[in-house]
């Protein structure tokens, strides 16, 4: 009772988390903890790779260096805070710390939206217009579309965390989930929000329709290039040249439609979060190992950066036998 009573006066709220009761939370801190610990590094190490391999330094790989920063910042937005919630007793966060994640999440998946979509356009005019690549992909165009996808998911957060965060919440502070995500969050405000959470998923279709259609666009166009094209060596390179990406477009933007799309009479509280930590934990995980697996660049530059790992540790012992 005491403990209701300090929380109703209080500004801080509660994650519940994943589960609400997890029988064995330490199984569960394992599982999350090597998944976030395999993000981390698979995406540290593509971006190393795309920094240090003069064979990387293209325009497809710029982008997608700035696809795993972006999945890098996401996945330690939600995840360390849930872990710390699976140790301690005390799940509280405050109430600037939500405002914070959910404008931090909002960001990160907005821009992440939009340079999926651009790096559809990168993958169309590889494969439709390969001699005009140099200059329609030049490094200006490039970092535009970099700046433009970090702006264009900000406008999402700046637009919408004040508007939820303004909602009056009072009686209980739980959320019921393990992050501030704004569904859960507004469950919690003492006023009628459904006219604004109608605006808002009006806002996020109108966001997702943009880069939607430039993927569809740019992918129809490839589909009509390769259908012409009479060598079957052609075909194949303009596949492996754009099968990462599909499959990463796929699994992203199937979450979204899920969250953003569907009539809320589809949505459960703990289908909301399966799927939540689908696309907060286990994409900025699959994004990389996608793009390595499926990607020989990749997969060579690997094997170079080894080689010359192995190659300095052999100098270095044997600089140190001549020594002795």
């Amino acid at each position: 009772v005491n403990m209701e009573m300090i929380l109703q006066n209080s500004t801080d709220f509660i994650l519940l988390g994943l589960i609400t009761h997890p029988t064995f939370p330490g199984f569960i801190f394992a599982v999350v903890f090597s998944i976030f610990l395999v993000a981390v590094t698979a995406n540290m190490v593509m971006i190393l790779l795309i920094h240090t391999d003069s064979h990387l330094h293209t325009p497809m790989y710029f982008l997608l260096s700035q696809l795993s920063i972006m999945d890098t910042v996401y996945i330690c937005i939600t995840v360390p805070k849930m872990l710390q919630d699976l140790l301690s007793k005390g799940k509280t966060i405050s109430f600037l710390g939500c405002a914070l994640q959910i404008f931090l999440y909002l960001t990160l998946i907005g821009g992440e939206f939009f340079l999926l979509g651009l790096m559809a356009y990168d993958r169309y005019v590889a494969v439709c217009n390969p001699l005009r690549y140099p200059l329609l992909m030049n490094r200006r165009i490039c970092l535009f579309m970099v700046v433009g996808s970090w702006v264009g998911g900000s406008l999402d957060g700046f637009m919408l965390t004040p508007f939820t965060m303004s909602f009056p919440y009072c009686g209980s502070r739980e959320i019921n989930h393990f992050f501030c995500e704004i569904p859960a969050v507004l469950k919690l405000s003492c006023i009628d929000a459904s006219l604004y959470q109608t605006l808002m998923y009006a806002c996020c279709v109108l966001m997702l329709l943009i880069p939607i259609s430039i993927i569809s666009v740019s992918y129809t166009r490839i589909l009509l290039t390769v259908h012409r094209m009479n060598s079957a060596e052609g075909r194949r390179k303009a596949f492996a040249t754009c099968s990462s990406h599909i499959v990463v477009v796929i699994i992203f933007y199937g979450a979204a439609f899920y969250t953003n799309v569907l009539p809320q009479s589809y949505h459960t509280t703990e289908k909301d979060k399966v799927v939540s930590a689908f696309y907060t934990i286990l994409t900025p995980m699959l994004n990389p190992l996608i793009y390595s697996l499926r990607n020989k660049d990749v997969a060579t530059a690997l094997r170079r950066i080894q080689g010359r790992c192995t190659y300095s540790q052999k100098v270095r012992a044997g600089d140190v036998s001549k020594k002795y």
